[in-house]
């Protein structure tokens, strides 16, 4: 059964939406279609939608790094970024505006920010680089799409935090924080486009 949190203000929420688009924040939540998902009680808005995952899915098997290099006709915007539990993994959804970009995932042995490389501030015992390209997570005015943290408690079996490590000259990148290095796998999924991460307990 998989453990549900829920957005930044950690107020319990009731049974959500699957995988879709968010607003900008974390969330980590499962259940029923966005369209009959109560009110967010922290702020008032539509109750963000899930991390869920198909039933029977397995845990990934491999800690082989990965990269996909893509050219797209205009770098998409990172929206938010969401999390939970699942029977033998935990997963990561970065929801995005636009087409996905290429990306990288790859073991580092800390976390740093984009641009400056200033060491972040987070503890664990393995750390997962996602890096996305072309990608913004601002709007062309300068204002964040990605709002809050950087660092996103999320204390799963495995996913500590989830960090957003920078949104620097069409890079967006995006650390897992883990208790132990594990297998993991990187899925495309449409309609909404977003890049989904699961990692094995």
């Amino acid at each position: 059964m998989n453990r549900t949190l829920v957005p930044l203000a950690l107020v319990p929420l009731l049974a959500l939406a699957a995988c879709g688009t968010d607003t900008g924040t974390v969330s980590p939540v499962s259940g029923a279609p966005a369209s009959t998902a109560p009110a967010d009680p922290a702020t008032g808005a539509p109750a963000t939608p899930s991390a869920a995952a198909p039933a029977g899915l397995r845990p990934p098997t491999s800690t082989k790094e990965i990269e996909v290099a893509r050219t797209t006709v205009a770098p998409p915007i990172v929206t938010g970024a969401r999390f939970a539990e699942h029977k033998g993994f935990d997963r990561v959804v970065i929801d995005l505006d636009g087409e996905v970009p290429g990306y990288s995932a790859r073991w580092v042995p800390k976390l740093v920010q984009d641009g400056s490389g200033d060491p972040i501030d987070v503890s664990g015992g393995a750390y997962l680089q996602l890096t996305m390209t072309p990608a913004a997570a601002h709007t062309e005015a300068g204002t964040p799409t990605w709002t809050g943290g950087p660092i996103f408690q999320a204390r799963l079996g495995n996913v500590r935090n989830v960090v957003r490590t920078g949104d620097f000259e069409a890079v967006v990148g995006v650390g897992v924080v883990l208790e132990r290095k594990a297998a993991f796998r990187v899925l495309e999924q449409k309609s909404p486009n977003r890049l989904v991460v699961d990692i094995a307990h």
